[in-house]
């Protein structure tokens, strides 16, 4: 699926009404589309890249979960509009996952300034990651958040070497803290150069 549009507007979304009707179908391709823009990093992160597509779905879900109307469809839009990818441009929600909470305490401790320190390789082009300036994820004990919302600039080079199957796509991140890499597979590389224009 080609993601053309580059921003949501009210006109786009369904009806609390139609949403209610067509969520279990709606939700089982939010997973498959999801499933081909999931990629792991190291034993704890996991990167989640966004589109016109997941954000449209969030929003729609937000609404559906809170029933805040008009209000809330404001905030939900102004959140989640910058997550949509511009142009030579990808977006992704970077998650620290770690279910126990010592070990996330831990982990998080050490991790300060790890957004700046994520980056994509394609072939040998590295591209480090724009966060976004909402708000500081790292606090002044140098603990980060254990979600960060990234974007990556592309050059015109980069867009176009991403949608060569022949050249490696990488993620990963240079904190000394957690200094992991992972190759990214085809099919997955396929989604993302679906966001590009």
């Amino acid at each position: 699926m080609t993601n053309t549009k580059k921003q949501i507007t009210s006109e786009d979304l369904l009806s609390l009404d139609q949403y209610t009707l067509d969520r279990k179908e709606i939700r089982k391709n939010v997973v498959e589309v999801k499933k081909d823009r999931r990629i792991s990093l190291g034993p704890h992160a996991t990167f989640y890249f966004e589109n016109y597509f997941t954000m449209k779905a969030q929003i729609q879900e937000m609404l559906y979960i809170e029933k805040g109307g008009d209000e809330q469809l404001k905030d939900e839009l102004a959140a989640y509009n910058p997550m949509i990818p511009q142009g030579n441009e990808l977006v992704a929600t970077f998650m620290f996952e770690i279910d126990n909470p010592i070990i996330r305490k831990k982990v998080l401790g050490e991790l300060g300034g790890v957004e700046h320190k994520i980056y994509i390789q394609i072939g040998n082009s590295k591209i480090y990651a724009i966060p976004e300036g909402d708000v500081d994820r790292t606090d002044e004990d140098g603990k980060t958040s254990s979600v960060h919302f990234l974007h990556f600039k592309l050059k015109d080079e980069d867009a176009q070497n991403l949608k060569n199957s022949e050249i490696n796509l990488e993620l990963g991140t240079d904190h000394p803290k957690y200094a992991h890499k992972a190759l990214v597979e085809n099919q997955v590389k396929k989604s993302l150069a679906e966001d590009l224009d």
